[in-house]
């Protein structure tokens, strides 16, 4: 079985045991002036795909789904060909989907988040009411604590981070650097926001000038390798041991 659902046939599947089914979801949005709009995208399905075909060399039972290509961009609805999609439409995806993998009698989802403005929790918790069978979680990559020891640069978006694994990954989709922007940013007035304790969505032409957020100029694709080895490391691990674990006894 390969690891993309969309690579495999239906002689390889129909008596293949499924554990896990990993569903990316990314974004289309404007990323500084040097990245593709399509970086979230393809950021999150290559750590999914590459992560999951190492898990299941050993032993998962693992397939991931065809990316989700649009995310929530609310705050960005006035940059050109930024594409956004509502909360309320994911939850209509989500609950598709797992429908379909509830009655094929697939127990085990993880949605890889690759993009910020995506919030899945809510959607999980009314999931979950419909659907208790089923066992739904929810991982953003660029969360995976660590990031610090590869770049020394911080920053969210189109960042030294996000550069360099694109550098490693689509190469060929990467301007040089000298035609990005520096990344810099505004923050809220009120301190309460940029600590973190009190949210409200960013307005992203009034934060930022080039949309990106985090200078991305000391990039590397050799921080780009280093970095997405780290990254798929570390989901496999996880792909493997939820493909393992038995959903009636999870806890200790």
């Amino acid at each position: 079985m390969r690891s993309d659902l969309a690579e495999n046939n239906w002689k390889t599947l129909k008596d293949e045991p499924v554990e896990l089914v990993i569903l990316p979801w990314g974004a289309t949005e404007a990323h500084n002036y040097h990245l593709p709009y399509g970086t979230d995208n393809y950021q999150v399905e290559a750590i999914s795909s590459e992560a999951v075909a190492r898990a299941n060399k050993e032993g998962a039972r693992a397939v991931v789904l065809p990316g989700i290509p649009f995310g929530v961009n609310t705050g960005q609805t006035d940059i050109r060909l930024t594409i956004n999609i509502l909360p309320s439409t994911q939850y209509r995806i989500l609950y598709d989907v797992i429908e379909n993998l509830d009655r094929h009698g697939i127990r085990k989802l993880v949605i890889m988040n690759g993009h910020g403005g995506n919030d899945f929790k809510q959607q999980i918790r009314e999931l979950n009411h419909h659907f208790p069978a089923m066992f739904i979680s929810v991982s953003q990559w660029f969360k995976l604590p660590g990031k610090e020891e590869f770049f020394s640069e911080p920053g969210d978006h189109a960042d030294e981070s996000e550069t360099s694994l694109m550098m490693y990954l689509k190469p060929e989709l990467v301007l040089p650097l000298e035609e990005a922007g520096d990344g810099s940013f505004k923050k809220m007035k009120i301190d309460a926001f940029n600590q973190g304790w009190s949210w409200a969505e960013r307005k992203w032409t009034k934060v930022t000038a080039d949309t990106g957020i985090g200078n991305p100029k000391l990039a590397t694709r050799e921080k780009g390798k280093i970095y997405f080895e780290y990254l798929v490391k570390n989901y496999c691990d996880f792909f493997l041991e939820l493909s393992r674990l038995d959903l009636n006894d999870m806890y200790r």
